[in-house]
């Protein structure tokens, strides 16, 4: 029992030394008086409980794979903005960032659309939410730069060949949004001068 105790503690040692790097970590532990360590494995372990149990896990899910990426694109663009004017290997980097970001949200958005179709059937799959989180993080991360496997190996000639269908679907939906749109807007004034009328005969 001591040998395990005292393996746990070196454990929590080296993690304690690791984390001293972390300033937010240091100023966490002195408001709460709990060790930083403690704090780090105690969130940890509610992280995968989370995951495991699907207790809120779409919801984290949905966070996970929007909060990195959004924050990571927008200095994407920032960035891209602020090196218009510099020299042409800083614009070449931006605009390479830009890019694998476009890849990651085209490629979260058919994920999201597959997963809208298959939802009952998701249900039935356990542990679905930990191995989305696992998906998520490997698409995003710079050093797995799944997104881009995806969209170069699959994706990218799916999406040619199906995109002239794509834009005239999306020609068809502009065009009966519009017509619904001048429908009601001419009932309505039809139904406006309908009931002016009957205030005058009165």
């Amino acid at each position: 029992m001591n040998a395990v105790m005292d393996s746990i503690h070196a454990q929590l040692g080296q993690l304690r030394s690791k984390l001293d790097e972390i300033p937010a970590l240091q100023r966490l532990e002195d408001q709460t008086n709990v060790p930083k360590e403690y704090l780090t494995a105690g969130a940890s372990a509610s992280l995968v409980i989370i995951i495991f149990f699907g207790l809120s896990a779409g919801t984290l899910c949905s966070i996970v794979g929007f909060l990195y990426p959004a924050l990571k694109s927008f200095q994407a663009i920032e960035h891209r903005a602020s090196t218009t004017t510099t020299s042409s290997s800083s614009s070449a980097s931006s605009s390479g960032e830009v890019t694998q970001w476009l890849i990651y949200w085209v490629v979260y958005s058919f994920f999201a659309i597959i997963e809208v179709f298959i939802d009952a059937l998701l249900y039935w799959i356990p542990f679905y939410y930990a191995f989305k989180v696992a998906f998520l993080l490997w698409a995003m991360l710079p050093q797995t730069r799944g997104a881009k496997f995806l969209y170069d190996n699959f994706l990218k000639d799916f999406l040619k060949s199906k995109e002239s269908m794509i834009d005239r679907a999306l020609r068809d939906a502009k065009s009966s949004t519009s017509k619904v749109m001048a429908n009601d807007a001419s009932v309505e004034n039809v139904k406006k001068a309908s009931g002016d009328e009957s205030k005058k005969d009165e």
